[in-house]
C-alpha cells in the first residue's frame, strides 16, 4: 500500500529540487513548463489530488495549448496522486506510457556511509555542469539551461565532482538539502569507470554531506530500466516508496 502523505511530501521536495521556469495550477493539477530544457520533469502536468477529476478533456485541451506555446508535447506525469478517472481517460484514448521510474528513500541514521569526508562539494557551477554534460554525453548546447535550473534551486545544494588525472571527470552528483530531506540529483558515472566502486564512493560522499547538514532521509528518482543504478541504490539501503511514469497522447 502506497503511503500518500509520503508521496505528497516527496513530490513537493522534488519540485523544489528541480524547479521549472513556469509553474501554473489548474485546480490541483500542477503544470510545469521550461522552454529552455526538454527534461520531462520540467515539462509535464503533475496531478496532486486523486479526487480532482472534473472536466478532464477540457483541461487537457487547455493544457495542450500551453505546451504547444513552449514547443513541448502534452505530457502527464502519472503518480499515485493521479485521479483514477484521469488514468482511465488516458487508457481509453490510447495514451502512451514511457519512462517508468522509481522513487527511493533511505534513513541516513541507519547503515554505514564509508569513512571520513574525503570529498567535499565544489563551488564552481560551470565546471560541474561541463562535467555532467561530458559524462552524460549530452548536447553542450544545454549548458545555459542546465546552469539556469541549478542556479534557481532555492534549498542548499552540494555539487560533487570526481575526477581522474588522466581521463578527466568520472562522476557527478547534485545533492539538494531541504529541511530533513536530501535529494540525490544528476547522479552520473562515466562508462569507463563503472563497476569499479566509483558510484558507491560518490553516493557515500553525497550522503555523508547530507547527514552532516542535518538531513535525516535521502531520496532519489531512477528509471526502472536502469538496473545497474537500482542495484547500487538498493545495496546502499534505499527502498522503494512509489513509482511514476510519463504519458502522452497517441499520435
Amino acid at each position: 500500500m502506497v503511503d500518500l502523505p509520503s508521496v505528497r511530501r516527496l513530490e513537493a521536495v522534488g519540485f523544489r529540487a528541480w524547479p521549472a521556469s513556469t509553474v501554473l495550477y489548474d485546480g490541483s493539477w500542477l503544470i510545469r513548463l521550461t522552454a529552455g530544457h526538454s527534461s520531462k520533469r520540467l515539462n509535464s502536468i503533475n496531478p496532486l489530488d486523486p479526487s480532482d477529476s472534473r472536466d478532464i478533456a477540457i483541461r487537457l485541451e487547455k493544457a495542450a495549448r500551453r505546451f504547444a506555446e513552449h514547443d513541448r508535447p502534452l505530457t502527464v506525469r502519472q503518480t499515485p496522486l493521479t485521479p483514477p478517472q484521469l488514468i482511465a481517460y488516458m487508457d481509453g484514448e490510447g495514451w502512451t506510457g514511457f519512462s517508468d521510474s522509481l522513487v527511493l528513500e533511505r534513513d541516513l541514521a541507519q547503515g554505514e556511509l564509508g569513512e571520513g569526508m574525503d570529498h567535499l562539494p565544489i563551488k564552481d557551477l560551470g565546471r560541474f555542469v561541463d562535467a555532467r554534460i561530458q559524462i552524460g554525453k549530452e548536447d553542450p548546447a544545454t549548458k545555459p539551461a542546465l546552469t539556469e535550473i541549478i542556479t534557481a534551486i532555492k534549498p542548499e545544494c552540494g555539487l560533487f565532482l570526481f575526477e581522474d588525472r588522466d581521463i578527466g571527470p568520472t562522476a557527478v552528483s547534485l545533492v539538494v538539502h531541504d529541511n530533513d530531506l536530501a535529494g540525490i540529483m544528476q547522479f552520473s558515472v562515466a562508462e569507463s569507470v563503472r563497476r569499479q566502486g566509483v558510484g558507491r564512493a560518490l553516493l557515500d560522499a553525497s550522503l555523508r554531506w547530507a547527514r552532516l547538514r542535518g538531513a535525516r532521509k535521502a531520496w532519489l528518482q531512477v528509471e526502472a530500466a536502469n538496473e545497474a543504478a537500482i542495484a547500487l541504490y538498493r545495496k546502499a539501503g534505499f527502498v522503494e516508496v512509489y513509482r511514476y511514469l510519463y504519458r502522452t497522447p497517441r499520435v
